[in-house]
């Protein structure tokens, strides 16, 4: 079964317990901050995903995640059942499925902005506002930044991509002026 399968289905669950109990916004960030935390260490994935390492011991590192970050008992548990279910290289696909989920039931979508260099706090509130204007919905800005732009903004909304970069239009008028073979 896909990876992309499993983890919605984790993620859907886990939206359900997050709503029924009122804690799905500190699910959310409690799975998001594991995520973070396996992508970020090699060595956490190898001792989580290795077949040499006792099921137990892969248990415990998860316990001890679990306390470092003050998780509660239903996302302990959900980690857990990743552990036995040997799921856990499906973790950063549930907790980004989960904030998903959460998102669309709160009526919110988040928007990647990409520049070349940070800009002002007025600028990233007026594209706020554009993007909501755009959308009618509540609009999350994430920013990122990207030297290789030269210049410009780079936004993603799902699968929508706004460029206006100053490096895709000059791909454009190089593509424009080359003559086509």
């Amino acid at each position: 079964m896909s990876v992309s399968i499993v983890a919605r289905r984790y993620a859907q669950a886990l939206l359900e317990l997050g709503v029924e109990s009122q804690t799905l916004d500190r699910l959310v960030d409690e799975l998001t901050t594991v995520a973070q935390a396996w992508d970020a260490s090699a060595e956490l994935r190898n001792a989580l995903e290795n077949p040499l390492i006792a099921h137990a011991m892969k248990k415990a590192v998860m316990n001890e995640l679990s306390e470092q970050i003050g998780a509660t008992p239903t996302t302990r548990h959900a980690l857990l059942l990743l552990v036995d279910r040997r799921r856990t290289k499906t973790l950063p696909y549930v907790a980004q499925f989960l904030r998903e989920l959460a998102d669309a039931r709160k009526g919110i979508v988040r928007a990647e902005v990409t520049t070349a260099t940070p800009l002002s706090e007025t600028y990233y509130a007026r594209l706020q506002a554009q993007l909501e204007k755009m959308t009618g919905k509540k609009v999350v800005v994430e920013r990122k930044t990207d030297p290789l732009l030269i210049a410009g903004v780079v936004t993603r909304i799902g699968d929508r991509i706004l460029d206006g970069s100053l490096r895709t239009r000059l791909q454009s008028i190089k593509d424009s002026l080359m003559p086509q073979a």
